[in-house]
């Protein structure tokens, strides 16, 4: 393929998707990351995309949001891996909230095998996958539907969550800094996941490596009050997303990383300690335990690893 048709392609995916990440750009175009890159410089010269942090987006300072479809095909493997790992993070009988998008949705799929689970969540995608577990109970908030990602939002869906409380919110949006946290690109939706952390002692982030450094228009979660980071393994050369996690880090963030080098995808992780004192959440649960395969607490030299070390891969 000539550089002309790439650099097309590429552009008329970005313009589909609002942000596709290189890893996907160079798997559809049918080339090497590297060369992809080159051509995402060549575009954004000509003022036609934006760089992100191991991707593309239209140009225009904020990202728009994509529909279900065409996030559905994104970053489809990193998802699979944080939703292994986020998985393992779930006890049996515990009480927890999901929130809506397709890694959640990864997430739920997983969840349908722990017993005496309850799940709160505005997703139908998530209310589905988990609808013929025997084992799970799957409570819906009430509100309005969205038909772009399958979410109930508005004030129905907001009131319905007033005096809930569970151990912990998994969530997922449509950009993360260590600026402004967790953001989406609607007002209804940022809204209803603000009333879902309100519900949760403890904040889980589920984000892959290209929502890492992208700003969008409507913060959902101040990056104070997210408690631990689930995503996955940056590229060697990503040195700006290596950047913003080791930023996240010191601000109290716990970064689990899915899909390293050495296991399978999700198995392999490494966990951030808290660097600093920070507020706690209601009992207690902002300690810091790395999590192994089978969720139970990690041993030996893996315990503990930094970002820092993805810094100098």
């Amino acid at each position: 393929m000539f550089a002309a048709e790439r650099r097309q392609l590429i552009l008329e995916m970005v313009r589909a998707n609002g942000a596709v990440s290189l890893r996907e750009l160079a798997r559809v175009v049918q080339t090497s990351e590297v060369t992809v890159r080159r051509d995402v410089r060549a575009l954004e010269a000509e003022g036609l995309l934006d760089r992100r942090h191991g991707g593309a987006v239209l140009p225009g300072g904020f990202t728009r949001e994509s529909g279900f479809p065409q996030k559905s095909h994104l970053a489809t493997a990193e998802k699979t891996a944080i939703a292994d790992l986020a998985a393992n993070m779930v006890d049996e009988g515990e009480a927890i909230v999901v929130g809506a998008g397709t890694t959640t949705q990864e997430l739920a799929r997983r969840l349908a095998r722990v017993p005496g689970l309850t799940v709160v969540t505005n997703s139908l995608l998530v209310a589905q996958a988990l609808a013929h577990a025997n084992r799970v109970e799957v409570v819906m908030t009430g509100g309005t539907l969205r038909g772009s990602n399958y979410a109930l939002v508005g004030s129905g869906a907001e009131q319905s969550l007033q005096g809930l409380r569970v151990s912990r919110a998994f969530l997922s949006g449509s950009g993360l800094t260590a600026e402004r946290g967790l953001s989406t690109s609607n007002m209804l939706s940022a809204s209803v996941d603000r009333a879902l952390v309100q519900a949760a002692a403890e904040v889980v982030v589920l984000a892959d490596h290209t929502k890492l450094g992208t700003d969008t228009m409507f913060q959902t979660v101040p990056t104070d009050l997210i408690t631990r980071l689930v995503t996955d393994e940056p590229a060697g050369h990503d040195e700006r997303a290596a950047t913003e996690l080791q930023a996240l880090a010191d601000q109290g963030v716990q970064i689990a990383v899915a899909g390293g080098e050495g296991g399978p995808a999700g198995r392999q992780r490494r966990d951030v300690p808290l660097p600093g004192p920070r507020r706690q959440a209601p009992g207690g649960l902002r300690t810091a335990v790395a999590l192994g395969a089978a969720g139970e607490p990690a041993q030996g030299s893996e315990r503990g690893a930094r970002v820092a070390d993805l810094r100098r891969r």
